[in-house]
């Protein structure tokens, strides 16, 4: 053994691979951000159906509990893809680009999807004109809160997270 050896780490052979990051660690990362999209959106739309009460926290998080269990994961399913159909459709797209076209794309889906929820959660179906305006309040009160989140998780943390899902 001589110096080199000590002063250099260890390099891995060929048939050493890295090891793979455990799948609680990948759930845990989508959870998490399902609870800070899904959060934010259905407490802004929340806010909207039914201003600041007394029940406004219980309220939202049945609003945040339904979404949860029923759009949040069809989302991620669509996200998914989508994805790999905007890589078919566009494949000579510079990636940046086409991450931005999903995350435009999600933005509209989920936030409808989570403003039908809440407003089921919120004022029922008994009243179709109500429920409407309600379902479109929300959707035009948290759009641009639901664009700027995608627009900055689909250029900054998507491109991270589907690596770091695939290790």
């Amino acid at each position: 053994m001589d110096t080199q050896d000590v002063m250099s780490p260890p390099q891995p052979s060929p048939d050493q691979h890295q090891a793979k990051t455990p799948l609680y660690q990948k759930v845990l990362v989508v959870l998490c951000m399902m609870t800070f999209m899904g959060g934010t959106l259905t407490g802004v739309m929340t806010y909207m159906n039914l201003g600041y009460t007394e029940t406004f926290f219980a309220d939202w998080s049945s609003s945040f509990f339904l979404a949860a269990t029923t759009v949040m994961p069809l989302g991620f399913l669509l996200m998914a893809l989508l994805t790999k159909l905007s890589h078919v459709l566009l494949p000579n797209t510079h990636d940046v680009k086409r991450n931005l076209l999903v995350g435009v794309s999600m933005a509209l889906i989920m936030e409808s999807g989570m403003a039908f929820t809440t407003a089921i959660n919120n004022v029922g179906f008994e009243q179709q004109g109500v429920f409407y305006q309600v379902w479109l309040d929300a959707v035009l009160a948290a759009l641009p809160v639901a664009l700027t989140l995608m627009l900055i998780i689909s250029t900054t943390v998507k491109p991270k997270i589907e690596r770091f899902l695939k290790s």
